[in-house]
């Protein structure tokens, strides 16, 4: 059950997104290298130090859901139901996020990282990351019963599955082949007797 948040909270959430919101229309319109900070503050009518109580870089503005993503595919393995397979939990989950990435509008801001080194590079930093704390989740889960090494495979599975989907012309398509392999090596990493897909976990 989602606890509604206060006033405060929704001030300060109507704050960040005002300040993403400007940071994006402002990298779109005159080209991310070219705007500073400085520039999306004052658009944004707010002070610096008030966007850096937001987003901790440059960077971060352009990529303002990464904790949120974060957190939603760690909670797709915490989460989940008792007893509920992990991996359709995470395919539902990856699928959620490969959707929103490719919504109407999302080409733009794609083609904007694409060509920014710096951009890749936070990408490929917030990947890890992610997949990091994909695989402690995992690890953690007493039910999944498995060791770091093939916690961290799955997570850096699951993570690599939602940047070829984004990618690919058709991601439902891709996504599920991706998720027919991600099952079958999971199933071979599994406990002897333990079971995958919708019969166990």
């Amino acid at each position: 059950m989602t606890v509604p948040l206060g006033r405060r909270e929704r001030k300060k959430a109507a704050t960040r997104q005002k300040i993403a919101d400007t940071a994006l229309r402002l990298f779109l319109e005159r080209g991310y290298e070219a705007v500073g900070i400085r520039d999306v503050a004052a658009e944004a009518d707010v002070a610096v130090t008030t966007l850096f109580s937001h987003f901790a870089s440059k960077e971060a503005l352009v990529f303002e859901r990464d904790d949120d993503f974060e957190r939603r595919l760690t909670g797709a393995v915490t989460d989940r139901a008792p007893h509920e397979p992990l991996i359709p939990a995470l395919r539902r989950e990856v699928r959620s996020m490969v959707r929103h990435c490719t919504a109407d509008g999302a080409a733009p801001v794609w083609r904007m990282i694409d060509g920014s080194p710096a951009l890749r590079e936070y990408e490929e930093s917030m990947r890890l990351r992610h997949a990091e704390s994909l695989a402690a989740a995992i690890a953690a889960d007493p039910e999944l019963s498995q060791g770091a090494t093939a916690s961290r495979a799955l997570a850096r599975f699951v993570i690599d599955a939602y940047s070829l989907a984004r990618e690919a012309d058709d991601p439902d398509a891709a996504l599920d082949e991706i998720f027919r392999m991600i099952e079958a090596a999971w199933a071979v990493a599994r406990p002897s007797g333990a079971f995958v897909g919708g019969a166990g976990l």
